[in-house]
């Protein structure tokens, strides 16, 4: 049977097919105003790719902010419940899932069977998210792909101790009139960033094995700075933006009844 799990975040749309407990195929775009068009954009892509019709796949479930926009979506669950099943595919043995995307990151802390056992998020505040990342690399005139490498180079500590993205932005500005090197500033975004999703990761009682999903999870230099953080080995899945739409997928080829907006009453989600 094939399935489709679509992950509408805040930045990208991401989709999986699934057959067999075997990924068929996987596509992503950017996300914009016309959600449920892009939605069906996506989708068709990943048809395109896995050489099938709509009428092939038999049940899609769809996670992420925009998951209620789905038109062809039989069912939704939240991004914890997609996360825990996206990551476990990869990694059985990974008890806690740290998810940092475009606009915020999360820590969740699961079973062997994926069941979510508590989570915290901090949507609230870009700070400790990928967004940060991108105004950093914009105001510095670097390429977002390079800030990774380029934080690894750095040989001084600069302290950024802002807990909000706008008065983060505002000490970033501050750094580059002091005339930093970019290595120094991008490295304390970095890890101002982790210090954000560290304080997450140890509400929950964090247990090992520990996994990093979502597109920051590219970053090498922020994987650094929460490693050095948290003081943990941390494992990055393969195509670690994937996990949440794989997730959901999974979901849609169980047969299990989602509980995905239910599961939000009976988990508390600590903010910072």
């Amino acid at each position: 049977m094939v399935t489709c799990g679509i992950d509408m975040g805040a930045k990208t749309i991401k989709v999986v097919l699934l057959e067999n407990n075997k990924i068929l195929a996987q596509t992503l775009i950017p996300t914009g105003k016309d959600k449920e068009e892009l939605a069906e954009k996506a989708l068709d892509e990943a048809l395109k790719k896995a050489k099938l019709s709509r009428q092939d796949v038999k049940r899609t479930v769809a996670t992420g902010i925009g998951r209620k926009r789905v038109p062809f979506a039989k069912d939704v669950i939240t991004m914890p419940i997609a996360d825990a099943k996206g990551v476990l595919w990869h990694l059985p043995k990974v008890r806690t899932v740290i998810d940092v995307g475009a606009e915020e990151g999360r820590a969740i802390r699961c079973d062997e069977k994926g069941t979510i056992k508590d989570f915290a998020t901090n949507e609230k505040c870009a700070a400790g998210a990928g967004t940060f990342v991108e105004v950093t690399a914009r105001t510095l005139e670097v390429k977002l792909e390079d800030m990774g490498k380029l934080s690894l180079q750095s040989t001084q500590k600069v302290d950024m101790n802002a807990q909000c993205a706008v008065f983060a932005e505002s000490e970033l500005v501050s750094l580059i009139h002091r005339k930093l090197p970019k290595v120094d500033i991008i490295r304390s975004v970095h890890e101002a960033m982790a210090g954000r999703i560290d304080s997450l990761a140890r509400t929950i009682e964090m247990e090992k094995d520990v996994a990093l999903c979502g597109g920051v999870a590219h970053n090498i230099g922020f994987l650094d700075c929460l490693k050095r953080s948290l003081n943990v080995d941390i494992t990055v899945p393969e195509d670690p933006e994937f996990v949440a739409a794989l997730g959901a997928a999974i979901i849609a080829a169980s047969g299990e009844i989602p509980i995905g907006e239910e599961i939000v009453g009976k988990v508390v989600a600590k903010q910072n």
